[in-house]
């Protein structure tokens, strides 16, 4: 079991810094009763040879959030100001180790406390939490492919990284540990290969490294983008963008997950059938390898993506 995180003694809503505890929304929020809300989650890495610890790619996460508001139809608007908050409340916590926190962008109270009544309220909160890296990093997972369905840009959009979004992801989830799995995947309406609750999925298969597109029910993933950048002008193999069968996942060479939480996951088996030899590949752990050389600064390179909490902000 992991051990259990103390609660930090800083959170941020509505352009005010609160205690932890205050950080609190009204039960008949629309975020609340509906899941009216869209939300972004970023990584701070420490870096303890720097005393530094450093925002991955926080400027791409708010221009996410921004378009995922846009299409939610909310109003306000992501500024500047609330991205330097976010820094802010980071070097409040005085975190020294690795973190996740959260940018929330909530509906509040429509008329008449209405569920689909026009919003007259919005706003935002940020919370952040110390984030050990998991065991499954060095292990892998083994996961199956859920019989839940991964929702479509016409129902659910997943482009949107919205709070409602998510109980798709905890169905297939509660399915996977049920019976005995750590994880899932999901296929699309069309049955191809989708992503993971959370996750984008990566399988490599002979020379080629492919993922699904982006219209396959897919979030439009900062951490995909990542690796298919690195991919190309660090390894030295360009990722291929295109569907993925169900069965290529059984005869894939290496397979693995990534994402702002998941970071980079093998995969070791799916349906109980073992990914190559069963073990981590070696593009995967090549390609985990440098993401965190990057992501917490021991690879000066692709500066622009980090933003440091201790010294002077950049955002």
């Amino acid at each position: 079991m992991p051990t259990a995180q103390p609660s930090p003694e800083w959170a941020w809503i509505d352009g005010r810094f609160v205690p932890w505890g205050e950080c609190v929304l009204h039960a008949r929020a629309q975020a609340i009763m509906t899941g009216a809300s869209v939300f972004e989650g970023i990584r701070a890495y420490w870096n303890a040879g720097h005393e530094e610890l450093y925002v991955f790619r926080l400027n791409d996460h708010f221009e996410r959030l921004a378009a995922s508001m846009k299409i939610m139809r909310m109003k306000q608007a992501v500024t500047p100001e609330i991205a330097a908050a976010s820094v802010e409340l980071l070097r409040r916590n005085g975190f020294r180790g690795d973190v996740h926190y959260m940018p929330v962008a909530y509906v509040g109270f429509g008329e008449g406390y209405g569920a689909q009544t026009p919003p007259v309220q919005e706003g935002f909160f940020i919370t952040a939490v110390a984030k050990p890296q998991s065991p499954s990093l060095e292990n892998g997972l083994n996961v199956c492919v859920s019989s839940w369905q991964r929702i479509s840009d016409n129902v659910m959009p997943p482009r949107v990284k919205a709070a409602a979004n998510y109980q798709n992801s905890r169905f297939a989830l509660l399915e996977a540990r049920t019976n005995g799995y750590d994880y899932a995947i999901f296929l699309n309406a069309s049955g191809k290969v989708s992503e993971a609750p959370g996750a984008c999925i990566f399988v490599v298969r002979g020379d080629q490294v492919c993922t699904p597109p982006v219209t396959a029910g897919i979030l439009e993933s900062i951490t995909r983008s990542t690796l298919i950048q690195l991919f190309k002008e660090r390894v030295g193999r360009p990722v291929i963008e295109r569907e993925i069968d169900r069965t290529e996942l059984y005869v894939a060479d290496e397979v693995f997950l990534c994402g702002t939480g998941m970071e980079v996951t093998p995969v070791v088996s799916v349906d109980h059938v073992g990914v190559g030899s069963s073990r981590p590949g070696r593009l995967t752990k090549e390609i985990q390898h440098l993401y965190f050389q990057i992501a917490r600064g021991e690879d000066t390179t692709m500066d622009h993506w980090r933003t440091p909490v201790y010294a002077p902000v950049r955002v």
